[in-house]
């Protein structure tokens, strides 16, 4: 039985952040995801032959997600948000198989499970963009900036009240 789509696409993502780590045991990392996920080794396999395919347009994807804003710099992008923007851009911009607005809500629900409910503000609104400047409609990064700074001060440690 295959995985379902939600499923496989976690997997990619967690492939993806490792393959952005220094972690260089993939044998063991499968070992990992397996135990954790009770998934097969084959779909395993799978994701992370996905995630080689989405790193081969890691530089254009990078790209296209820089650009959907003139303020905001892409280094400020967490590494969770940058590996679910690359991701879902990859389906938006690369995979005729998944209907975009599949890749974006894919996208958003990623963020939630694995990031915070601003992140998925951001890569909603990234995402968006993405979407849009495929279809040739012209945005001004509406929402971007003011996601991203919301998203950031989410990871500051706050002050604890007296």
């Amino acid at each position: 039985m295959s995985l379902p789509h939600q499923k496989f696409r976690e997997i990619v993502f967690q492939a993806l952040f490792s393959l952005e780590t220094d972690f260089n045991n993939e044998e063991e990392l499968l070992k990992l995801i397996m135990e954790m996920l009770s998934v097969s080794k084959k779909s395993v396999r799978e994701a992370f032959d996905r995630a080689r395919l989405i790193n081969q347009s890691k530089v254009s994807l990078d790209e296209a997600i820089g650009s959907t804003s003139r303020t905001f710099s892409f280094d400020r992008i967490q590494k969770v948000e940058r590996n679910i923007l690359r991701l879902c851009a990859y389906e938006i911009l690369f995979d005729d198989t998944i209907p975009e607005k599949v890749a974006i809500a894919e996208g958003i629900r990623l963020a939630r499970k694995f990031s915070t409910p601003e992140s998925s503000l951001f890569v909603n609104a990234v995402l968006d963009a993405i979407y849009k400047k495929k279809l040739g409609v012209p945005t001004e990064g509406e929402g971007i900036e003011e996601s991203l700074t919301k998203m950031n001060e989410s990871f500051e440690p706050k002050e604890p009240e007296a």
